[in-house]
């Protein structure tokens, strides 16, 4: 079959792919906190059971594998999103040639773009070496742990795979690398007093200071690494260590602190070790507030970088996909955040993110995704499973 009568195929497939679509978003999936992952996931299986699928759980999440042989292609997105400003955003509304409404983006349209990509491969009739295994998963919005992570734990994460896309919203770039993510709560104790006999306390506050001076200065030599994956603009390059994305502390102006907390973000580029630059955070806070009073560190997030050669067999048969499809090259670049396919490329496998959304829409009030790009995906995941499946 004809790189033409594979486009030809998705095209047709247009209206129930925007349906399904609509369907997804108008399921409040926000995460936080993690609303209604069983409708979702109830939902997804229904429609693969419908178009002669055969999907199974696991936990929370859903798997189905189109086609024979143990060589596997994985698709694999998310379905939850970022919590919505306002109820109407899981009403889908068409403006001209774009579809909006929360997850549009990011990345419920991905999420059917897939699954009509295998439905095309199927349809197709070619003799393949392996299969597509659909992979849905919630909690990517939050490092996975009942996502891809739960999968795994329990061993059904990239089993025989062969490499790895996902259609997170690139903007019409494909990324090969992510940065790994350390995020942190420090909380530091005080003693509460009156300002007027201040020193019967412990102010929380200025130990909070001196130990962000310290940061600080981690955070000037951090920031001199640069990253060897393509990313624009240039500033982007940098490792990054953020102090103060969140803080508060004390309970009035004319009491001393006795308790004062901030959040630490450290962004780590694909080139640093993650147990190096973890174990160097965590060791300076410790270092530096011993003996000054209690400090309590939490773990809010973490998640390895991840860094794939543009030029390995799934990155060149994508970027040939892209271009038969679209009439354009595509870039390749490195994503300025976490990605799922870290998980598959610590496993030694291949992974890429590309799909129909915008960066620039997505979490924000009024996302949307051009419909002719979902098309475009579910063609370009269809031809690319065809060219790395091929029997050899």
């Amino acid at each position: 079959m004809t790189s033409a009568a594979i486009i030809d195929a998705v095209q047709a497939d247009r209206v129930p792919m925007m349906e399904l679509t609509r369907q997804l978003i108008a399921i409040p999936s926000e995460n936080p906190p993690g609303s209604h992952y069983p409708d979702a996931a109830q939902l997804i299986c229904r429609h693969l059971e419908e178009i002669g699928f055969e999907p199974e759980m696991k936990g929370d999440c859903v798997l189905c594998f189109v086609g024979q042989g143990k060589r596997t292609l994985y698709f694999s997105g998310h379905y939850d999103v970022v919590p919505a400003q306002t109820r109407a955003q899981f009403e889908t509304v068409i403006r001209g040639k774009n579809l909006f409404g929360r997850g549009s983006s990011d990345m419920k349209s991905g999420l059917a773009a897939m699954i009509y990509a295998a439905k095309a491969v199927r349809d197709c009739g070619m003799k393949l070496d392996g299969r597509i295994g659909l992979v849905f998963v919630p909690d990517e919005e939050t490092a996975g742990p009942r996502g891809s992570r739960y999968l795994e734990e329990h061993g059904f994460l990239g089993e025989h795979g062969i490499g790895m896309l996902t259609p997170e919203p690139t903007s019409g770039v494909v990324w090969n690398a992510n940065r790994g993510a350390i995020t942190l709560k420090v909380t530091v104790k005080g003693k509460s007093a009156h300002v007027g006999r201040q020193f019967e306390g412990v102010n929380a506050f200025e130990g909070m200071m001196s130990l962000a001076q310290a940061l600080s200065e981690l955070k000037k030599e951090v920031e001199t690494r640069i990253t060897g994956f393509r990313i624009q603009p240039r500033q982007a390059r940098t490792s990054i260590l953020m102090l103060g994305g969140l803080t508060a502390g004390g309970v009035n102006f004319n009491v001393v602190p006795d308790s004062c907390w901030f959040t630490i973000d450290r962004r780590i580029n694909p080139e640093e070790d993650f147990r190096t630059e973890k174990a160097r955070l965590i060791s300076l806070i410790r270092r530096k507030r011993k003996g000054r009073g209690e400090t309590k560190i939490e773990i809010l997030q973490e998640g390895k970088s991840a860094g794939v050669a543009a030029d390995a067999p799934l990155g060149a048969a994508l970027a040939r996909s892209i271009e038969r499809v679209t009439k354009v090259s595509p870039r390749f670049e490195m994503c300025p955040g976490l990605l799922e396919i870290r998980f598959y490329a610590d496993r030694g496998l291949a992974a890429y993110a590309y799909g129909p959304g915008l960066l620039t829409v997505s979490h924000g009030p009024k996302e949307f995704v051009p419909i002719d790009d979902v098309v475009k995906c579910s063609a370009v995941y269809a031809l690319t499973a065809i060219d790395v499946l091929k029997q050899r």
